[in-house]
């Protein structure tokens, strides 16, 4: 894991790194279906592309929801200490699919705040033919309940002393 990353300035370029990234995807996935969105007469459909949405609008259990799930992603990211066979990226993408297919259903499944809030603001100013509102009023969800997620995560990973065990199984296995 590239900790320096999560140093206090390293953090800063690596979620501005995440959120124009998000942003950029949005873009290009509009451009994409720029006919289809200009065929589709849903808003709601439109704002789907771009954001989450609750299936029952509840403000606590949508953030419960979302906290969650990025706790799950966040703690067994940590918890697996990095794979020797170089499978991280294809682990982490099966954890967020068993993630969104598990959990995913309440509210869609953020469990990044640059996943939702980047292309949310990208719907908004984006000229999509009739797309309606973005949804401002749910917009804190997505990216509350994805931090309280990854830092209790993060706190009970290091509360029970994780990577210490972590570090000695694998000097145990070498």
């Amino acid at each position: 894991t590239p900790w320096h990353l999560y140093s206090s300035p390293g953090a800063i370029f690596y979620f501005l790194g995440e959120f124009v990234g998000a942003f950029l995807g949005a873009v290009l996935a509009w451009v994409a279906f720029k006919q289809h969105f200009d065929a589709e007469e849903d808003a709601g459909a439109k704002l789907a592309v771009f954001s989450t949405a609750p299936a029952i609008r509840s403000y606590g259990w949508n953030l419960a929801t979302e906290a969650i799930g990025t706790f799950v992603l966040i703690f067994i990211i940590l918890m697996s200490g990095g794979t020797p066979t170089q499978i991280g990226p294809l682990f982490v993408a099966l954890l967020v699919v068993g993630i969104g297919n598990s959990l995913g259903g309440p509210t869609g499944y953020a469990i990044n705040p640059a996943r939702d809030l980047a292309p949310r603001i990208a719907h908004a100013i984006l000229p999509i033919k009739g797309k309606g509102g973005s949804d401002w009023g749910y917009s804190w969800v997505p990216v509350v309940g994805p931090l309280i997620g990854a830092v209790v995560a993060t706190l009970l990973f290091k509360a029970i002393r994780a990577q210490a065990i972590i570090d000695a199984i694998k000097a145990a296995a070498s």
